[in-house]
């Protein structure tokens, strides 16, 4: 059987049941100290798309997660006026938000105009702290797009900064270890993204894409349009969402992940999964053990 037709009956499965399960599914229990994740994306949608899976298996056992796009998504469509436009992103990540049990929000620059300015660093030094982090997600500083490139450079200024009580001084510095991590991307020059945490995502990915659905100004309108397939989009509205599903479900499967998951899962346990999340340790922040990352991503194997 082709792998095609293989993925293709995969999700229809997952859109029959409406869940997956797995052998390696993370039962929810309750946090008695609650981890606190924040994901720094571009746009609204960067963060569901790359860790929308973690956020959910966080969110389900109890702890916080926060997702803040850095530009208000306002240009974003081919159709809709900016300010428009804007009003119906935060709609859309409220619902992201709902949907995965997190907290969502945005700083409300301008979508193309992102730049890495005092301002902006200052802002994220805020957010990191006000959430109290001991995880900072982000995107990798080589990447096509201008607005995640300045994301990921506005994050890593302010990885050091946060523990500078003179720095943003109306509220308090962050003095314990901070992880901050990269999301995945595809780009080889000048490094390629190395995987360092690989987490099966398996058990809720119909969250994820119920998530990434939810941003239906990107999924079924802009993005076909703007990247050229659009006349492939079925008709119904169900139709799409397993269509868009099996598009950005595709980059985490097991094929691509499942080398660098035996850091942390037996080959019995990979071949059981059907899908993997990743993320790359940035060296600007806390340098953390094996110990510390299990500590950190209380999903992953003991």
């Amino acid at each position: 059987m082709k792998l095609k037709t293989v993925t293709s009956a995969i999700f229809a499965l997952l859109f029959s049941v409406g869940a997956v399960s797995g052998a390696n599914a993370a039962v929810p229990t309750a946090a008695a100290e609650p981890i606190k994740v924040i994901l720094f994306g571009a746009h609204p949608d960067d963060c569901d798309i790359n860790a929308g899976g973690i956020a959910a298996l966080y969110s389900q056992a109890g702890h916080e997660v926060k997702f803040v796009s850095m530009t208000n998504g306002n240009k974003g469509h081919h159709q809709m006026k900016p300010n428009a436009l804007a009003a119906r992103r935060k709609g859309e990540m409220r619902e992201a938000g709902r949907i995965l049990g997190i907290e969502y929000t945005n700083m409300d620059n301008d979508d193309g105009e992102l730049m890495p300015t005092l301002e902006n660093r200052l802002e994220v030094i805020r957010l990191i702290r006000d959430w109290g982090a001991d995880v900072v997600i982000t995107h990798r500083p080589n990447d096509y797009h201008p607005d995640h490139r300045y994301c990921s450079q506005v994050v890593q200024d302010a990885a050091y900064m946060i523990s500078v009580p003179l720095l943003v001084p109306e509220v308090d510095a962050l003095m314990k270890p901070v992880v901050f991590l990269y999301m995945p991307d595809r780009f080889q020059k000048p490094n390629p993204f190395s995987p360092d945490i690989v987490v099966d995502v398996t058990p809720v990915m119909q969250k994820k894409v119920d998530a990434i659905c939810a941003h239906e100004s990107q999924v079924f309108e802009w993005l076909p349009w703007n990247n050229g397939y659009a006349d492939q989009m079925p008709a119904s509205r169900e139709e799409q969402r397993r269509f868009i599903g099996e598009r950005y479900l595709g980059r985490n499967q097991a094929e691509r992940y499942g080398q660098a998951a035996l850091k942390w899962y037996t080959a019995e346990q990979i071949a059981d999964s059907r899908y993997f999340e990743s993320f790359e340790v940035c060296e600007y922040g806390s340098m953390p053990s094996r110990e510390r990352i299990l500590e950190l991503f209380p999903m992953l194997p003991r």
